[in-house]
């Protein structure tokens, strides 16, 4: 019984240690640390969501985020009691992370700084899991190993808030730990290269060099999801074509797309074509009663316009993207239902660099503007993607009115829509899976992709989409 003494004694000296330092965290929590890493959270999680802090502290963190239910628990009720009395419209509770219970659900889950002053934190990480639905994301940030001496030393010159001793995870520790409690990652990310408030120098540090230099940053934010759930029921579904200047390619795009899950409709969103390709999609429809198709001809220009407006026609559970040149076999299109029904993805990505190619259905200058563009996505949107201008794609209905909800945090600056949607997705937390296809060449019609001129015009979106997801 003696050895096990000193861990039944330190919690209560580690409560003792907040409680006396809450009358003096107001002033520490205006250090300009802090002040950044509101920031951060406030991309990460939008308003009015139903947010729960796990090691609050005075709440300020919480109420940055402006959530629509809030509820922050620390263990330190000298803490509690002060943050109840700084935002009386806040719900504070004095628990410890691993007992607090509430019979509640929360879209996210907020642990700043705290999976470093945790006694066990797998622990804490699978306690958390009884507050997550499906859709719930976990956003934790510690510290990076690297500055364990930098800190060390500036908390012995008091530059630093003093705290207990601490663990130091590294990356690879807290996404094992995740691993272990049910939870996977979505993305990552890293910020901070300068914690102090100095003019000049912190936002050439934090804005414009944090991003080119992620592992050397002071702090690490995983996003998380609760691990998915074999999936028991089936879905509708809705395939949208855009259609330009591919008659050749309609009777095919009908007969090779398969009836999915609950129910399947396809819808043709013809483009201001040359040839006769609303009369083919007329003629089809006739052709094929047996199928569920709608018919109708965008209002504006563009891909991403044609794909906006059979989104918006649709009215399945999952909306798929196919091109009409069948470059991408629809006989693949079960592969990406089965994904996003089950769960594995919130999004899911069609990757055409992973099987060889037929003869000319990818030029070398296409394909290294692709190799290009995935290692520009993969850094921008925090988690792996290989192909960004594959053109078929595929996410929840649910998920897409978020999106197209949040849309004017970008603008609409995509005429082709890959980007609109992808960078959407990674704005919004969601899983984003690769699934590799095998791209074949078209039989009928030529591209209506402008190689050079277009592939210049991506460059540009990137580094607009930069400012908003890396350089803000």
């Amino acid at each position: 019984m003696s050895s096990m003494q000193p861990l039944e004694k330190k919690p209560t000296d580690r409560r003792a240690f907040y409680d006396a330092r809450a009358p003096f965290r107001s002033d520490e929590l205006k250090r300009h640390y802090h002040t950044l890493l509101r920031n951060y959270f406030t991309f990460l999680i939008p308003p009015n969501a139903r947010v729960l802090e796990i090691g609050c502290g005075l709440g300020d963190l919480l109420a940055s985020l402006m959530p629509s239910y809030g509820m922050g628990v620390d263990f330190s009720p000298a803490m509690i009691e002060l943050a109840r009395e700084r935002h009386p419209h806040l719900n504070f509770f004095p628990a410890a992370a691993a007992q607090f219970q509430k019979d509640e659900k929360f879209d996210y889950i907020v642990l700043s700084d705290v999976v470093n002053d945790l006694d066990d934190v797998q622990k804490v990480l699978e306690h958390v899991q009884r507050f997550a639905h499906p859709d719930t994301r976990l956003v934790i940030n510690f510290y990076n190993t690297l500055w364990r001496p930098i800190l060390s030393t500036a908390a012995s010159m008091g530059a630093k808030t003093p705290a207990p001793l601490q663990n130091w995870l590294s990356f690879w520790d807290v996404k094992n730990l995740l691993h272990l409690s049910g939870w996977e990652p979505v993305k990552t990310d890293s910020k901070i290269l300068w914690p102090l408030n100095t003019l000049l120098l912190s936002p050439l540090f934090n804005r414009w060099l944090a991003p080119l230099f992620l592992h050397f940053c002071l702090t690490i934010f995983i996003v998380a999801r609760p691990r998915p759930k074999p999936a028991e029921k089936h879905l509708t579904c809705s395939v949208i074509i855009p259609a330009r200047n591919e008659a050749g390619n309609i009777d095919a795009a009908i007969e090779r797309t398969p009836e999915m899950g609950a129910g399947t409709e396809i819808i043709f969103v013809e483009g201001h074509s040359r040839d006769d390709t609303w009369i083919a999609i007329q003629c089809a429809i006739k052709k094929y009663p047996q199928r569920n198709i709608k018919a109708l001809q965008q209002s504006g220009t563009g891909k991403g316009n044609a794909v906006r407006e059979g989104f918006a026609a649709a009215s399945g559970d999952l909306l798929f993207i196919l091109d009409a040149d069948l470059t991408v076999p629809p006989e693949d299109l079960p592969k990406f239902y089965e994904a996003a029904r089950s769960g594995t993805a919130d999004f899911v990505n069609g990757v055409r660099l992973v099987y060889p190619m037929e003869n000319e259905a990818m030029r070398f200058a296409n394909m290294v503007g692709n190799k290009f563009f995935s290692l520009a996505f993969s850094w921008l949107l925090g988690q792996p993607i290989k192909d960004t201008l594959c053109g078929t794609k595929v996410l929840s209905r649910q998920n897409y009115e978020k999106l197209a909800a949040n849309r004017a945090y970008f603008g609409d600056f995509d005429p082709f829509g890959d980007f609109d949607l992808l960078f959407g997705a990674a704005k919004l937390n969601l899983r984003i899976i690769d699934l590799p296809i095998r791209y074949r060449a078209r039989t009928y019609g030529e591209t209506n992709i402008s190689r050079w001129k277009h592939g210049m015009l991506l460059l540009r979106m990137v580094l607009f989409a930069a400012r908003r997801l890396k350089f803000f």
